[in-house]
Formats: C-alpha cells, structure tokens, sequence
C-alpha cells in the first residue's frame, strides 16, 4: 500500500487543525469572560463580536510566534539527528492527545454556577474591557495547537502560514459560535457540560493527527 501523497497530508493537517481550533475554543475560558464582560458593559452584540475576533487573532498571533520558535528549535535539531523531526511531532502529538484524553475522562467539570448576572453599571470603560479581553487572550497561546505547527515544519513556510490561517479561522469561528449562544440567552451551564466532551473529542483528533505523521514517508 503505497504511503499517502504531501498534498493529502497537509490537508489532513489543515483539516485537523481546524478541528483542534475549534474544539480548544469550545473552552469556557474562551468565550465565557466576552459574555460576562458584554453583559456588564452592556455591549451589544456587534461590539461584542468585535472582542471575540480581535481576542481570538491576537491569541493565534501569539501562539503563532510560539509556534515559530519550536519550529525553528526543531529543525535546528533535525539537521544534528537526520530524519527525528517527524518522529518528534508524532510523539508529542501523542503525548498532548493522550493528556486531553485522560484529562476528559478524570477531571470533574467546574460549572459557572452562582447568582444571575444583573447587569450592574459599567464599572471601566468600554475601551479599557476591550482591551482587557483582547490582552486576556493574547497572554496565553494555544498549547494544544503548537505541535500540529512541528508537524508541519517540513512543508515550508506556505504551509506554516496557510496553518495560521487555519488555526485563526477555527479559533474565531469556536470563540464567536459559543459567545453568541450565551450572549443570545442559552444556557451558560449546559455550554460547559457539552464542553466537558471537547478534551476527549480534541486527544482524539490529535491522536490521529500523530498517525497521520507517523505514517506519513518524506
């Protein structure tokens, strides 16, 4: 059986990356402070929106310099050991998998319980909670997405870029799906519940991300 083609595995990988972004935005840390924040500032929804995309680009732009960096580690050092960076973005893809995986399976989720939002009076202005959404997200880059970037590292630098897009596109798209139905008045409790299935439907797709490169002959 003759291996899969390059173009069929980077799409594979595009595919899952959107995936991943997706799922990983499905978090409650993600979307659940826009809510709260909208509510208390009493944003409509377009401004509301506006929080999540400029929140959602400045964490893939940060997790894209991160990302960049491994990258660069990593191919530094598959020029020493000849052949080891596929084998190394496997592993950690399974290693990051398998961790999602267990996580969802042992860890109780921590519900958004308590009293009602009210609504109370703007406490900061809405120019310094914008900003605070947006430095909120941009401090903390998405872990789960940075070995799918060393897996992609022998594609060049089209396809790290086109990634990017990718990992935007889905991390946007989580961010403002979740932050909508909340906003919209859905419950912010069963959110969480279904969220709770995101770390085991997210170790699964980078598992089989990890078999993808795995299998994969360069």
């Amino acid at each position: 059986m003759s291996p899969p083609s390059p173009d069929s595995v980077l799409l594979s990988l595009l595919g899952g990356g959107f995936v991943a972004a997706f799922l990983h935005a499905a978090l409650p840390t993600h979307w659940l402070p826009f809510v709260l924040v909208g509510r208390a500032q009493r944003w409509g929804t377009g401004r509301t929106l506006s929080a999540v995309v400029a929140a959602g680009l400045a964490h893939i732009v940060t997790t894209a310099i991160v990302g960049g960096l491994i990258v660069a580690a990593g191919l530094a050092l598959d020029q020493w050991i000849s052949g080891l960076l596929p084998h190394l973005s496997a592993v950690l893809l399974f290693l990051f998998g398998a961790f999602y995986l267990a996580r969802a399976m042992l860890k109780r989720p921590v519900t958004a319980g308590g009293p009602a939002l009210d609504s109370p009076e703007p406490a900061v202005s809405n120019r310094a909670a914008f900003l605070g959404l947006v430095m909120l997200m941009a401090l903390s880059p998405g872990e789960v997405l940075l070995p799918i970037y060393l897996s992609s590292a022998s594609e060049g630098i089209a396809a790290l870029s086109l990634l990017t897009v990718v990992f935007a596109l889905g991390t946007v798209a989580g961010m403002a799906v979740f932050t909508s139905l909340a906003s919209a008045g859905a419950s912010i409790l069963r959110l969480e519940r279904w969220a709770r299935y995101e770390g085991a439907v997210l170790g699964l797709a980078l598992i089989t991300l990890g078999l993808i490169v795995a299998t994969h002959q360069h």
